[in-house]
């Protein structure tokens, strides 16, 4: 399996490690939609400033996903600077496609919410993505790839 994802967004690459060791089935869906190219294309459609920023939604509105979920995986992961994690309804099962970053420490969520990864570099990148919820002119995920 491989142990990273690339994503291109406008400003430039994120290299994400995934993290298997955490939540094997959701590293599994997102490399599946990834190599479907599921991700490329769509936007960041919530962007807090000092929390997250959250994309994978297939109409931009942060009420779609792809065509299952994927039961909770949750651990005592620090959701800190630069970790991946899964968004999802109010349902812990609810998690499909959409996920976020964290911008800063979001421990307030630990063990809510399902961490999958984490950035290696590129948070640069992540900083630089509109704010808003959602933002006037959303960042775009142009490509995301497996490596």
């Amino acid at each position: 399996m491989s142990d990273k994802l690339i994503m291109t967004v406008d400003s430039g690459d994120i290299v994400i490690k995934l993290r298997p060791d955490l939540a094997p089935k959701h590293v599994e869906q997102i490399t599946k939609l990834v190599k479907e190219g599921f991700y490329d294309g769509l936007t960041f459609h919530r962007v807090i400033p000092g929390f997250m920023a959250q994309g994978g939604c297939p109409d931009g509105t942060g009420m779609g996903g792809a065509d299952n979920n994927i039961p909770a995986e949750f651990s005592t992961e620090n959701h800190a600077r630069g970790v991946c994690s899964m968004a999802r309804a109010q349902s812990p099962d609810s998690a499909s496609s959409q996920f976020f970053i964290c911008l800063d420490d979001a421990s307030f969520l630990d063990g809510q919410y399902t961490v999958w990864g984490e950035v290696e570099s590129g948070m640069e990148h992540v900083d630089a993505l509109p704010k808003g919820e959602p933002p006037v002119v959303p960042g775009t995920i142009v490509k995301v790839v497996v490596a």
